[in-house]
């Protein structure tokens, strides 16, 4: 059987759910009027400005320094989908010189107020020992705190920690209800690896019938070790 999967990072939730709520309402968004809210200090205007160089939407063309620039503001005056973005492009290294120590920095501020974005990429940040020192168990601290506002990604690398005692004391029953929470949202690595849970019957009475489903269930989602692993269970007559 294929090992466990982690998650990776990635550009995160809040950052394309703002792209897609601004792009739906981008047509009815005055440019002019935005920019100037945005240089009269207004915050939301200002972070609605990023959002537009950075995807180069509302009649603007895309342009990361100007995304850069207007996040910035938003930022300096605690808007935390800004800090959030503005992180990014610090980690990205778009439209600034790339600074994991600064990416740490916005992270850590609009995580504090309560963003599971930040909260989930400082936990992978300390996983990982980008611009901090290596520590899991400040890495489960923060994705902690984004699983318990729902956030999938989060719910999965809690699942993966426990499984593999990284950063936490080994807890397979433990695993399996975080993966089952990231599981229940459609996440396709979580699912993967429900369905390895019931095949080993780690944490869960051994059941190849509810392994096949959950294979089947990541593969539906586009997983392909998960199709490989309900064809397998399949040709063997579960």
């Amino acid at each position: 059987m294929p090992l466990f999967k982690t998650s990776i990072i990635r550009k995160i939730t809040i950052f394309l759910v703002a792209a897609m709520l601004s792009m739906s309402a981008m047509a009815e968004i005055d440019f002019n009027q935005t920019q100037r809210l945005a240089n009269q200090g207004n915050a939301d205007a200002q972070y609605i400005l990023g959002l537009m160089y950075d995807f180069g939407e509302g009649g603007v063309s895309q342009d990361s320094f100007k995304a850069v620039e207007w996040y910035q503001k938003a930022a300096n005056q605690g808007n935390a989908d800004a800090q959030f973005n503005l992180a990014m492009m610090y980690r990205g290294g778009e439209g600034v010189r790339q600074d994991y120590a600064k990416a740490i920095n916005w992270y850590l501020k609009a995580a504090n107020q309560g963003n599971a974005d930040a909260q989930h990429n400082l936990g992978f940040m300390y996983s990982k020992g980008l611009g901090v020192g290596q520590d899991h168990a400040k890495a489960f601290q923060w994705y902690l705190k984004a699983a318990k506002q729902g956030f999938a990604n989060s719910q999965h690398n809690l699942g993966f920690m426990y499984d593999t005692g990284l950063g936490v004391g080994q807890d397979y029953a433990k695993a399996f209800q975080w993966y089952l929470k990231a599981a229940e949202q459609g996440y396709s690595s979580a699912q993967y690896n429900i369905g390895l849970l019931y095949y080993s019957g780690n944490g869960v009475l051994q059941d190849l019938a509810k392994a096949k489903e959950y294979f089947g269930k990541s593969c539906d989602n586009g997983d392909q070790d998960g199709c490989d692993e309900y064809r397998e269970l399949n040709e063997k007559g579960y």
